[in-house]
């Protein structure tokens, strides 16, 4: 299905049941991703395995990652709704799976089943949004779909609480199945794909499989770095030395490939490189905050733990209005220029953000994330577009599933670098055992060094979105507002 030239993009319109199939497998992910940590205590009470649980959470971010790019370029050679239906399915059976877990590894193991059929629901709902609709309808598309991670952050907690206390934490994966099969049936009566990649072309697999072996020893550590073991220590430097090595036989693959799974063309043309480093940046911020924001506002300024939540969705809900409304202002200035005036607000939130203490109110905080969630609808959005209105069809499924790596390896690195900031901060003020909690004076000093940070990261953000370039080919595929965007 082409992209179409009409400018409705309302659920109402000819293409609206595409985009509430859409919408919905976004849901499946975006909920996953909140809903599960109201439940952990109980989780931990039924199954134990108190020390383990946080790869609960690694686990299902590490393999959600690392099969992106293959997704992506698998999409170009067979069509998105394959890939998107494939997700659903793998995403279902292991929601399943975790519902039926007997124990906390077995549990662990069915959450990176779940992350490997997320890894495609992301980029190819992404990149659906970009083959149906034209650059002008794209903006107000997104927006939709990042609307979704805004009522997410809302519901997800709230929902999570209330089958942990009144039903069983197990219902938080069983509410995936409905969800999964509706999402699929829309997407099958609604959303008929005309372009293919055309006739049979052999699959790079070679390159599939060092690119996610290199990658997940590349996250894993990052992850696990500083926790598990030390920065210094024979298991992490064995880790990213095995990751470096199969990320440069992975390279060395794709120059060889007749159809290489990750084209290095895509490390060389200047608007994919700055667009991936900006979703990369973006990555780091959102994990920065949604980490140590609910931390701050409980721990520091002794709030509820819903109060925090919603404190935190300020910023997922300032986001999709942002981006639905970028569109006006990237065809009229162009996506380099939207991309500098979401600098503002974004710069000026994390500024008042290092401003926060022990002392400050959630309301202060909360308008922090509002005015940052603004300024990340004004640069998210229009650099993915920016990535897929360079290329065509063919090219649009990798483009996006590199852009989605991106920012999964910037959450990585954020996971990393926030985490020996605050872990650091704490040694500082003494409290260098884990079994100690920190009073709310040392709690605060420590996420403010995080936040230090994270203005670090929307500082050079910006710098990432001034390299943008300002004009750039369109793609094969692309509408004529492709030209005019730029």
């Amino acid at each position: 299905m082409g992209a179409s030239s009409r400018v409705d993009v309302g659920f109402r319109s000819e293409r609206g049941p595409i985009l509430v199939a859409l919408m919905l497998a976004t849901a499946l992910v975006a909920l996953e991703s909140t809903i599960l940590a109201t439940a952990v205590p109980t989780i931990v009470a039924d199954l134990g395995g108190f020390t383990q649980f946080p790869w609960l959470f690694s686990s299902y971010l590490l393999t959600q990652a690392v099969l992106v790019p293959v997704y992506g370029k698998l999409s170009d050679l067979y069509g998105r709704k394959p890939m998107l239906l494939f997700g659903i399915g793998v995403f279902a059976f292991g929601s399943v799976l975790c519902a039926l877990a007997w124990s906390m590894p077995a549990l662990i193991a069915f959450r990176a089943l779940q992350g490997l059929g997320a890894g495609a629901v992301l980029p190819m709902a992404q990149t659906i949004a970009g083959d149906i609709y034209t650059v002008a309808e794209r903006a107000k598309a997104q927006g939709y779909l990042a609307s979704v991670w805004g009522m997410s952050a809302i519901v997800g907690p709230a929902v999570g609480g209330l089958f942990a206390d009144f039903l069983s934490w197990r219902w938080i994966f069983w509410v995936n199945v409905p969800l999964c099969a509706l999402a699929a049936w829309v997407l099958l009566r609604s959303f008929h794909e005309n372009n293919r990649g055309g006739a049979a072309r052999p699959v790079d697999w070679a390159g599939a499989a060092t690119l996610a072996a290199g990658a997940a020893l590349l996250i894993l550590g990052l992850l696990e770095g500083g926790q598990s073991w030390g920065w210094t220590s024979a298991p992490s430097l064995g880790i990213f030395a095995a990751g470096f090595a199969f990320l440069a036989l992975f390279a060395w693959i794709e120059t060889r490939a007749p159809e290489p799974i990750l084209p290095l063309w895509v490390l060389t043309r200047r608007v994919l490189v700055t667009t991936s480093i900006v979703s990369c940046l973006v990555g780091a911020v959102v994990l920065g905050l949604t980490s140590y924001v609910p931390s701050f506002v409980q721990g520091s300024l002794g709030t509820t733990a819903v109060v925090a939540g919603f404190t935190l969705a300020t910023m997922t809900i300032g986001w999709p209005i942002a981006a639905a409304q970028s569109g006006r202002l990237y065809l009229r200035i162009g996506f380099r220029n939207t991309g500098l005036v979401g600098a503002v607000p974004l710069v000026t939130g994390a500024i008042l953000l290092t401003r926060v203490g022990s002392g400050s109110s959630a309301w202060h905080v909360a308008g922090c994330c509002v005015l940052i969630g603004l300024g990340m609808g004004l640069i998210a959005s229009p650099a993915l577009i920016a990535a897929q209105s360079s290329v065509g069809w063919a090219e649009r499924g990798v483009v996006t599933g590199a852009n989605a790596f991106a920012r999964a390896l910037g959450s990585a690195v954020g996971v990393a670098v926030f985490g020996a900031l605050a872990n650091a901060s704490l040694a500082r003020s003494g409290v260098a055992d884990d079994a100690v909690v920190p009073d709310p004076q040392q709690l605060a000093d420590s996420i403010s060094a995080v936040f230090g940070a994270v203005l670090v990261a929307a500082l050079a953000l910006v710098v990432a979105v001034s390299v943008i370039p300002r004009r750039f080919a369109s793609g094969a595929a692309g509408s004529a507002a492709d030209a005019e965007a730029d």
